[in-house]
């Protein structure tokens, strides 16, 4: 798929407009910028660490090429010309070539908006359109917001794993959630 290609517009709860569309290498900052706020939350992402913009940099170009080839699905979501969430579906090889692993994050302020659910719908479209037939992902036992959304559009919890995370002091569990298509 190519770059900066449009998939979706609608209204946000809160009137704004959404864009969502592919990455292009213009959305680096942006997308640094996004990660990094997550990092400083503290998010209940697996990423804690900042980056840099020349790794970020490097990361956007490796999306880019994989993006072209069809063997990743990434997505950004666009407010007044700023990306303000990501989402994406890794596919497997081999044997479990029908599997995508999806992850998705939308900013602090944004959360709340049916931005998530939006972003959600797009990949599962896009997930069919790539002829995958099962879709996992894992997210923090405690994010409830998060699982809240991925179950109302039909992911379904099919396992955890006890205290995967270590965080300020205390154990979370990772919940494993898949929706078949």
């Amino acid at each position: 798929m190519r770059p900066g290609r449009v998939l979706n517009d609608f209204t946000a709860t809160d009137g704004r407009e959404v864009i969502l569309r592919t990455p292009t290498l213009e959305d680096t900052d942006d997308l640094m910028e996004l990660l990094n706020s997550f990092v400083e939350e503290n998010a209940e992402i697996a990423s804690t660490t900042k980056v840099t913009r020349d790794q970020e940099a490097k990361f956007v170009s490796r999306i880019i090429t994989k993006l072209e080839r069809d063997e990743l699905f990434f997505l950004v979501a666009e407010v007044g010309g700023k990306v303000i969430a990501s989402a994406d579906i890794r596919i497997l090889h081999g044997d479990e070539r029908h599997v995508g692993v999806l992850g998705a994050g939308v900013g602090r302020d944004l959360r709340g908006l049916g931005i998530g659910t939006q972003m959600m719908n797009t990949l599962i479209d896009q997930a069919a359109a790539l002829g995958l037939k099962v879709l996992t992902m894992q997210v923090f036992a405690t994010n409830k917001r998060a699982i809240h959304v991925y179950e109302k559009v039909g992911f379904v919890q099919t396992g955890r794993i006890p205290k995967k995370h270590y965080r300020d002091g205390r154990y979370i569990d990772e919940v494993i959630m898949t929706k078949l298509i």
